[in-house]
């Protein structure tokens, strides 16, 4: 009943929170392995995110959750924004789940249950982001009912070993990022994108750089959204209008992150880890009036064989513009 009771908790919250702002675009993203025909690593997300483009006079309200985080931006020289409020959970599980006790040395079982806030400020050619999660990892999250439900529906084998996944625990995570078009061709129907974030938290604290190519329609309207593209904890599908091709590449230093490093503040398994990554996402993404289309493939670490069949996933979005 307990777990029952807290995710409805942060049900709640997602929605009360919600009700303060005005609601423009919804989205659900669907993150799975399946996508590459593999079950391990990071294994399964599901997002459901809600957006508020403001208006003309006025830009998006923005959630309590950014607060203590606001003195790092100033919006007085910008021309829009978006605020972006997602409810998720998200599941990690080592390469073999028909283990009962699986080896210390592989990836734990865990499991993220969050609310996050995000919210971008657009100017002429670079955007700025700031973001909040928080969230409840361990059997709370009810990440392993959701694996369960998820594995009999596609008739997948049922993972045995989430009794040994990492403890109980409240999180919490900071993020600010930019980016910028640095290139745009003469067509308009090509541009480059520079990205860096940094995050700080007991989910994960980190710093990334990255770069998007994207070809396609209406791209000066879309541009922006590549910092959640890259962003694995917030995921909503970009807003706007027309069609790209995008492929991109980041590198990754984590300094901690919890479905390795185990429990904070508890004792829990963890394993050893390589800290510095080089990730790589193809995708494609259509619009066409009120609704978007995204998909992508993605591997958060290309240069380590050995977790090759544990970082890479596929990811789904479909959005609607209200």
């Amino acid at each position: 009943m307990r777990f029952s009771l807290f995710g409805l908790f942060l049900i709640l919250g997602f929605f009360a929170s919600s009700a303060h702002a005005e609601t423009d675009w919804v989205s659900f993203t669907f993150d799975n392995d399946i996508f590459l025909a593999s079950d391990g690593g990071y294994t399964n997300g599901l997002y459901l995110s809600l957006y508020d483009t403001g208006n003309e006079d006025a830009h998006p309200k923005i959630s309590w959750l950014l607060k203590p985080i606001m003195w790092t931006i100033s919006d007085e020289n910008f021309s829009g924004g978006v605020s972006i409020l997602s409810l998720g959970q998200s599941m990690i599980t080592p390469q073999d789940i028909s283990e009962r006790n699986p080896p210390e040395d592989e990836l734990p079982y865990s499991g993220l249950l969050f609310v996050n806030s995000s919210y971008l400020l657009f100017a002429d050619k670079y955007v700025e982001k700031i973001s909040t999660s928080i969230g409840v990892v361990g059997p709370l999250s009810m990440a392993e009912k959701s694996q369960k439900i998820l594995h009999k529906l596609l008739s997948s084998d049922q993972p045995q070993g989430w009794d040994t996944q990492i403890k109980n625990e409240l999180v919490f995570q900071f993020g600010r990022g930019r980016a910028r078009r640095l290139w745009v061709a003469d067509s308009m129907a090509w541009d480059f994108i520079g990205t860096n974030e940094l995050n700080i938290g007991t989910i994960s604290s980190g710093i990334n750089l990255g770069g998007f190519i994207r070809y396609g329609t209406q791209l000066a309207s879309s541009y922006g959204t590549t910092l959640l593209d890259s962003a694995r904890i917030t995921n909503p599908s970009a807003v706007g209008v027309g069609w790209n091709l995008y492929f991109g590449l980041n590198v990754e230093y984590i300094f901690n992150q919890i479905y390795t490093d185990g429990n904070t503040f508890r004792d829990s398994r963890s394993i050893k880890y390589e800290h510095s990554h080089l990730g790589a996402t193809v995708g494609f993404r259509y619009s066409l009036q009120r609704y978007s289309l995204t998909f992508a493939l993605s591997d958060l670490d290309i240069v380590n064989s050995e977790l090759q069949d544990l970082t890479q996933f596929g990811r789904l979005t479909f959005a609607y513009k209200l």
